[in-house]
């Protein structure tokens, strides 16, 4: 198990260093623009964006663009590339966890990763408002039980600093920014991921997608 972990890394580590922002993953050419009656709206962010099925509704059209791995400073650096040329109605962000997660591994730069994380949200947001975009800023999805073999590098601080960005971003709601709290919907009332809506750690189940899309789908239709 333990050489399964240190491959998939080693992989991960050399794969970014070929393609640090992940411009590879989507080909601009893949889903050219096209005059359409249809609301587009746009998945951006981490494995946690990239694994969000889109909701079967009528009258829109669904792109995913969630990289996994990716912290929320490689989400803005290819924001340019791979949102803005397919001129979204509606962007649906979802990241930040991959940055929170390594304070259980440098402890010490706390306060910084905590900082840098507000600052890079509330740039993609801004990005995604120049675009003219309505957005729907999720909260950092909550965390589940960590497994035995992740304890070694993992802290209580990851989840602390989860609630600390999550009430940064409540601040960010405006006409134009719609702040969806996914606690109240994945959490048990300790703030843990549910079991019934886990795939594992940190990340959800179809089952999981399928709640949040019932709470998307609603704000969709207000936002008509």
């Amino acid at each position: 198990m333990l050489f399964n972990r240190a491959k998939q890394y080693y992989f991960e580590l050399n794969n970014v260093r070929l393609d640090p922002v992940g411009l590879n993953k989507y080909s601009l050419t893949s889903k050219p623009v096209t005059d359409t009656n249809l609301i587009r709206v746009v998945f951006f962010g981490d494995s946690r964006a990239a694994s969000w099925t889109s909701p079967d509704l009528k009258g829109y059209e669904f792109i995913n663009r969630g990289i996994g791995s990716q912290t929320s400073i490689q989400n803005i650096q290819r924001f340019a590339d791979h949102v803005s040329p397919l001129k979204p109605n509606l962007i649906v962000i979802q990241v930040g966890v991959n940055d929170l997660k390594t304070i259980a591994l440098f402890p010490q730069r706390k306060e910084a990763i905590i900082e840098n994380c507000k600052t890079n949200l509330q740039q993609i947001v801004e990005a995604s408002k120049q675009l003219g975009a309505v957005v729907i800023l999720t909260t950092i999805f909550p965390i589940g039980e960590v497994p035995l073999e992740r304890q070694l590098f993992w802290s209580d601080e990851v989840a602390a600093a989860i609630n600390q960005v999550n009430t940064y971003l409540a601040t960010l709601a405006t006409e134009k920014v719609i702040v969806l709290d996914t606690f109240p919907i994945l959490a048990d009332p300790q703030g843990m991921l549910l079991s019934k809506y886990r795939a594992d750690e940190l990340h959800l189940n179809p089952q999981g997608y399928t709640v949040l899309n019932q709470e998307l789908v609603k704000l969709l239709n207000q936002v008509q």
